[in-house]
């Protein structure tokens, strides 16, 4: 593997020179306008996106109009893993949260480099894998934990996907991050910012004490950290001599 980071995005800078030279000719980039919608659940998600800046959100819409996220999707992994490996019907909505760009790629160019490729296969499933971890550790957390914890995890992992303390949020986009009404974020905010953890102001967020931050979010921030760790850099295992 190239000692050089081929690419801000970690999926594709993680590949070995072989699987890169695969799927780096059908690269093409792609800006990441803030609400647009990449695919909407049940319908084929057609191109693979691979963050460089920005953060998409995966979304599930109710019945009654609400709109939960479930996942999110930044500089470190893929949007269309598991489309890649099996079924292209998307499960749920994607949208970008955070504004930015991306390389992406055509779902069949892709499926057909990992058809040549053992290794790029396990790539995908690796990272299909760490999201559909995050997903299961969400649902957990916004049945079990309090709105303040909730929000705090998710302004830190958004941080983390996005690479900058600064972020543009509405409260709109926050009660979706988190499962919970609009006025419940706003008390929230408010009660973290009076922390001096964020400086909060007309939907720009500034994150102005991390480690106060993560104090108060949950147990959740760490274990989806951690489960991301296990996944996508697993140890290398040297053969005897």
């Amino acid at each position: 593997m190239d000692s050089a980071p081929r690419s801000p995005n970690g999926f594709l800078s993680s590949l070995t020179t072989d699987d890169f030279e695969l799927v780096q000719p059908h690269l093409r980039p792609a800006d990441l306008t803030q609400d647009l919608a990449l695919v909407e659940v049940d319908e084929p998600l057609k191109r693979a996106y691979f963050p460089h800046r920005g953060v998409i959100s995966l979304v599930v819409k109710l019945a009654r109009g609400e709109h939960v996220q479930v996942a999110m999707v930044g500089r470190d992994s893929v949007l269309g893993a598991f489309s890649t490996l099996g079924d292209p019907t998307a499960l749920n909505s994607a949208v970008v949260l955070v504004p930015g760009v991306a390389s992406t790629i055509d779902i069949d160019q892709l499926r057909a480099a990992a058809d040549q490729s053992a290794s790029l296969r396990t790539a995908l499933a690796r990272h299909g894998l760490a999201v559909y971890a995050q997903v299961q550790q969400t649902a957990g957390c916004n049945a079990s934990h309090t709105v303040e914890s909730r929000l705090a995890r998710c302004l830190l992992h958004t941080r983390d996907l996005s690479g900058s303390n600064k972020l543009v949020l509405t409260q709109e986009a926050m009660a979706q991050m988190i499962g919970a009404r609009r006025n419940s974020v706003s008390l929230v905010a408010n009660t973290l910012q009076q922390a001096n953890f964020i400086h909060y102001s007309r939907g720009h967020i500034e994150i102005t004490n991390l480690d106060g931050l993560i104090r108060t979010s949950c147990e959740c921030y760490t274990t989806v950290k951690n489960q991301y760790e296990r996944l996508l850099h697993p140890p290398i295992h040297c053969a005897a001599a």
